[in-house]
């Protein structure tokens, strides 16, 4: 497995775990953890409740020295240092306050830029609640960045009770707009940095053949590259080809300029992400 921690042109420096401590945040967690020990990097885990009396109760997050324990990574008497000081990863657990929880994870954004952000989703109802709302626009353009979800109910590629990763085919629906670059890029660099055994590339387009844009690919991440052209409604095509691979990633290209929240609501992604079969990496074109 490469410890090359990129994704797209971007080195991640950091990872960004928002919680809502429900179990579909459980999965999201094991797939944060598991990106930022394979990147031996810094981990943000990060609750915002308005509501929260003033003493945190820290038993509510997630307990990542039990859960390297689970996966046979470190001793079940471990100290919180032997996180770093074995694995290589920082950790923080953070607790915010704020009137909206949104406008918290801005502001800690600000301070603790992220490059990718692992988010749980939940089902049909798509993005979490406290994600909702006019101050999640902001929040969108100033994030700006890579961010995998995990819908409720899909299959992960990473398995919470021992953290092995199953990412054997990767789905990249390509159109000309937005340019589909750097979510190949973002591909190859992710199965790189996770996947323990060879990765299947499947570049979907749906539309005529001679609008299929033309790649230039990195040929060495991958055991093979299909190129896939389907007709008709294109969320109903790009689920259809996820489930029939079966992919255990999708990554999509979404319009950068509008930062990644601004252009989930309604676009193709935000629909295909919620009903997608496994998680989704909504990747900025730039």
């Amino acid at each position: 497995m490469s410890a090359e921690a990129v994704v797209g042109r971007r080195e991640i420096r950091s990872v960004l775990h928002p919680t809502d401590f429900t179990e579909s945040s459980r999965l999201a967690f094991a797939h944060a953890l598991r990106m930022a020990l394979s990147g031996r990097t810094k981990m943000y885990v990060v609750h915002a409740d308005p509501e929260a009396p003033d003493e945190a109760d820290w038993s509510m997050f997630p307990a990542v020295r039990r859960t390297l324990a689970d996966w046979g990574l470190l001793a079940g008497d471990s100290s919180p240092r032997a996180v770093f000081d074995d694995l290589g990863v920082r950790l923080a657990k953070i607790r915010v306050q704020d009137r909206d929880a949104v406008r918290a994870i801005l502001r800690f954004l600000d301070e603790h830029p992220s490059e990718v952000i692992v988010l749980a989703t939940h089902g049909r109802e798509g993005l979490p609640r406290w994600l909702h709302g006019s101050v999640a626009e902001p929040v969108a353009r100033a994030a700006h960045t890579d961010t995998l979800f995990i819908p409720a109910g899909a299959r992960g590629f990473v398995a919470p009770d021992s953290g092995a990763v199953t990412l054997r085919r990767i789905l990249v629906p390509v159109d000309r707009q937005p340019g589909p670059g750097r979510a190949v890029e973002a591909a190859a660099r992710i199965a790189r940095l996770l996947a323990d055994g060879p990765v299947a590339l499947e570049l979907l387009h749906v539309g005529a053949a001679a609008d299929m844009p033309s790649l230039q690919l990195d040929q060495t991440a991958w055991s093979s590259v299909e190129r896939t052209v389907r007709d008709g409604d294109v969320v109903a095509q790009i689920l259809a080809t996820a489930e029939q691979g079966p992919a255990d990633l999708i990554v999509m290209a979404t319009e950068g300029h509008q930062g990644f929240l601004d252009a989930l609501r309604g676009s193709t992604t935000e629909r295909v992400l919620r009903q997608a079969p496994c998680p989704v990496l909504a990747v900025p074109a730039l």
